[in-house]
């Protein structure tokens, strides 16, 4: 009976002792000189005592904190889609799928490395590098070169031989795309700009956008004939337009009848990005009018500018596009001319009245041109070129009726590679979750 008797004296500095009465209400049986009541009074106490701990806390005593026989308990609760995930207290970020649980880093036992997938990834693109194609459009005289070398801080629209930096830049006579590898941090981009003929400046400008239109359809053309070949190439080269900036002249008025059209044939197979260019040659009234009016005619005439709003993906995204979109188009002044302001060099127009800073937010919206172009947007620029507009033409190729394949450099339409490639393709295009089967 002494050993019996000191498990309840261990724990009488618990917050309550008292125990409950036995379910069966009857002494213990004979032959067992009482120890069966006496053991069932002592699992009772002890269980009245982790219940009070579990509630209050754990008691202290002279031995120690009161240990839970079944191990430490599972802090987090059962979510009935979700699956297991923090308590409430813990801030919880729903899985997208019902049937998948959500871990965040409070729930890891300890350091799993998956952040250094991001690293992994800027390594690769800094070795390799990215491409990057831009193409500028409208009417000679609107300083389209000359904006491009003001952009990237160097002369890229034109192949020089000449080291005069002041050299005049010829007239554009028809498509011409030149190509500069640029380097800034050990962080390499291909940059193609693709200059254009002077657009409206003939007396005859009817279907004066074919042309262009013709050339980005070919640079669809041929990543498609890249990507239907046997053996492809393990990076194919993109030479896709992925941004067409379209210069506005500073008319004031609206948009010209030429431009409308130009825009409306050039906004389903390129992302558009208009500009008013040489915007110093308006007041700051004048600008603000302009450029309402030249919203109200992108709406009325049902044109298509980037970024579009049903290409928002989050609505953090959609915040930061909607003030992009209010600054629809960007009244820019370019040069490539540096002045001394304030014991500053700065890129700006020097004029009798003050020098025009390029870089000012206040004299122009270059700066929110470049960061769209560049800082904020190339890479969603590329995204929406590939994803969407190369992709709504890719369908539209390869699910006409009578696929030509000699004219995409494949085997003759008679062989049966051909014939086994267009069934695959069609019946890919027709029904998406079929054709990923048999691919």
């Amino acid at each position: 009976m002494e050993d019996t008797e000191a498990t309840p004296t261990a724990i009488s500095t618990a917050p309550s002792t008292t125990t409950p009465p036995t379910t069966n209400g009857s002494r213990s049986e004979p032959g067992h000189d009482g120890q069966g009541q006496e053991h069932t009074e002592q699992r009772a106490v002890i269980m009245s005592v982790l219940d009070e701990n579990h509630t209050h806390g754990p008691a202290q005593d002279s031995e120690g904190p009161a240990v839970d026989s079944e191990g430490p308990r599972d802090t987090r609760t059962q979510h009935p889609e979700n699956g297991v995930h923090p308590d409430p207290q813990t801030p919880h970020c729903p899985s997208p799928d019902p049937d998948m649980s959500y871990i965040s880093g409070a729930d890891l036992f300890g350091y799993v490395g998956i952040e250094a997938v991001l690293d992994q990834m800027r390594r690769k693109t800094m070795k390799a590098g990215f491409e990057f194609n831009v193409m500028v459009v409208g009417q000679s005289g609107l300083g389209k070169s000359t904006l491009v070398n003001t952009l990237f801080k160097s002369r890229v629209s034109r192949k020089s031989c000449s080291s005069l930096h002041h050299e005049k830049i010829p007239k554009t006579v028809r498509i011409h795309a030149v190509s500069h590898m640029i380097e800034e941090k050990g962080v390499k981009m291909k940059l193609t700009v693709v200059d254009t003929p002077g657009f409206g400046d003939h007396i005859n400008n009817n279907n004066c956008w074919e042309p262009i239109v013709a050339y980005v359809q070919e640079q669809y053309e041929k990543y498609l004939r890249e990507e239907l070949n046997v053996t492809r190439k393990r990076r194919i080269p993109d030479t896709r337009v992925h941004c067409c900036v379209y210069f506005l002249p500073p008319t004031g008025h609206r948009l010209r009848a030429i431009d409308v059209e130009f825009m409306k044939h050039l906004g389903s197979i390129v992302s558009i990005v208009p500009v008013i260019a040489k915007a110093d040659t308006l007041t700051l009234d004048e600008r603000l009018d302009f450029k309402h009016r030249i919203r109200q005619d992108l709406a009325a005439n049902g044109i298509q500018v980037y970024p579009q709003k049903e290409y928002d993906e989050d609505p953090e995204e959609s915040v930061l596009n909607n003030s992009i979109r209010e600054c629809i188009p960007f009244a820019v002044v370019g040069t490539d001319r540096e002045h001394q302001v304030n014991g500053n060099k700065v890129l700006g127009r020097k004029t009798k009245w003050g020098i025009i800073e390029v870089e000012n937010a206040a004299h122009c919206e270059f700066s929110h041109l470049r960061d769209l172009l560049i800082r904020s947007h190339l890479q969603d620029l590329k995204d929406v070129t590939h994803n969407i507009l190369y992709e709504t033409y890719r369908v539209r190729r390869l699910n006409q009726a009578n696929v030509d394949f000699s004219e995409l450099g494949l085997p003759s339409s008679g062989s049966p590679l051909c014939s086994s490639l267009c069934s695959t393709l069609c019946s890919g295009i027709q029904d998406p979750s079929e054709g990923e089967s048999q691919l």
